[in-house]
């Protein structure tokens, strides 16, 4: 017996003998509350938890308040929330009380009114059509915020811009092809080609991960494809994972502007030139370009990528000048929502499964470098250097805070 075990030593030996492992338990297994509220953005479509991921969370404990109507852009229902255990709200206020706020847009100054001290919100920053004075205004009400843009996972990559950039360039394509189609006041050409017929022309600026997926979507349509990017290396590795070889060149000016006028369609996935320039395509060229050709621009949210940009939405999203036809939507994945929900549900519901098997964001930042990157306000405390700088706000490195807390 143990108390018979524990007298026959002398007092204090006891303690030496191997004694049972004592696990922190006190802070595991948070049960959380997780709004999802109605997106009010006209160009947003999406709705960052679907029905599947709200079961998921829901088998697990935790309680989703969902905000009546959210999904009804991506073709989710209210019943089919209700349905995977959501609560279905009315009041936007009370969506808004959660523990934690899971959003697609930006937050809106509305809505930054309607949190408080220390709750979490997990959404896009967007910095380039961000104030500094809402930002201030989230550090008065000593929030927590990720911007999911930020976010990084295990191999160091941003999960949530490399999916929606995948989304966008497969769908800038067939876009391209709509427009290009009678059916939409085109000139009637392929997207493609066939047999006797020299196949339509695309020139892709930029070969990140929306060029990538865009040429692969258009060899697979037969299109002949220009690639244009300031980066030999990203050059070599859309080859690479293409999986054959196409036309790639760095930007020459005079190679560029021969390329799109003899172009069918554009996609333009860069901004800056190394030059110094302000677009990378000015108006000069466009106007050059063949009449009725068109132009994507999938740059809107960081300004542009031609010159002849001017932003549009959903309910006009293309207008004519200089004879091309340009789409200029800022957020195209947006535009087939029901994919996108899901692609981003995949990720944000395990993000939340592990916040709440660790006790809670403040626990989970020190275990997860990839999240801790995505954290740009901790308790009211800017901890990203680049919006520090952004903005000329104070900031502090979140490693060095975290040590304090």
């Amino acid at each position: 017996m143990m108390g018979e075990k524990s007298s026959y030593f002398p007092m204090g030996q006891a303690n030496l003998l191997p004694q049972e492992e004592m696990l922190e338990v006190g802070r595991r297994k948070k049960k959380l509350i997780i709004g999802i509220p109605k997106e009010t953005s006209r160009f947003e479509n999406r709705v960052a938890l679907t029905p599947q991921g709200v079961e998921l969370l829901v088998a697990n404990g935790h309680i989703v308040l969902f905000e009546s109507g959210a999904g009804d852009k991506a073709h989710y229902f209210d019943h089919d929330f209700a349905e995977s255990g959501a609560q279905i709200i009315n009041n936007k206020k009370e969506v808004f009380k959660a523990d934690i706020v899971l959003k697609v847009s930006a937050l809106t100054d509305d809505e930054i009114d309607l949190l408080g001290d220390n709750q979490l919100v997990i959404s896009l920053l967007n910095l380039y059509n961000q104030s500094r004075e809402s930002l201030q205004r989230m550090v008065d009400r000593r929030l927590n915020a990720i911007a999911f843009e930020l976010l990084k996972d295990d191999n160091s990559c941003y999960p949530v811009i490399r999916s929606m950039s995948e989304i966008e360039g497969i769908a800038s394509v067939m876009i391209a092809s709509e427009y290009l189609s009678k059916a939409q006041n085109g000139k009637g050409v392929l997207l493609g080609g066939v047999t006797g017929i020299s196949p339509s022309e695309l020139v892709i600026l930029g070969a990140g991960t929306a060029g990538e997926y865009a040429a692969k979507a258009a060899i697979g349509l037969g299109a002949s494809v220009k690639v244009f990017d300031n980066s030999y290396h990203s050059l070599r590795s859309l080859e690479r994972n293409i999986g054959q070889r196409i036309f790639t060149s760095v930007l020459h000016p005079q190679a560029l502007t021969k390329a799109l006028q003899s172009a069918d369609a554009v996609l333009g996935s860069l901004r800056y030139l190394q030059t110094g320039r302000s677009f990378m395509v000015t108006e000069e060229q466009v106007a050059q370009m063949k009449k009725g050709s068109i132009i994507i621009d999938l740059s809107m949210d960081q300004g542009g990528c031609f010159e002849s940009s001017q932003c549009t939405d959903f309910d006009k999203p293309v207008f004519t000048k200089h004879g091309v036809i340009h789409h200029c939507v800022p957020n195209i994945a947006s535009r087939v929502s029901r994919t996108s929900s899901i692609a981003l549900s995949n990720i944000f519901a395990p993000i939340l499964l592990r916040l709440g098997e660790s006790g809670g964001i403040h626990h989970l930042i020190k275990e997860d470098v990839g999240l801790s990157h995505g954290m740009y306000l901790y308790k009211g405390i800017l901890t990203n250097s680049y919006i520090g700088n952004h903005f000329n706000m104070p900031y502090k490195d979140i490693g060095l805070l975290m040590a304090a807390f």
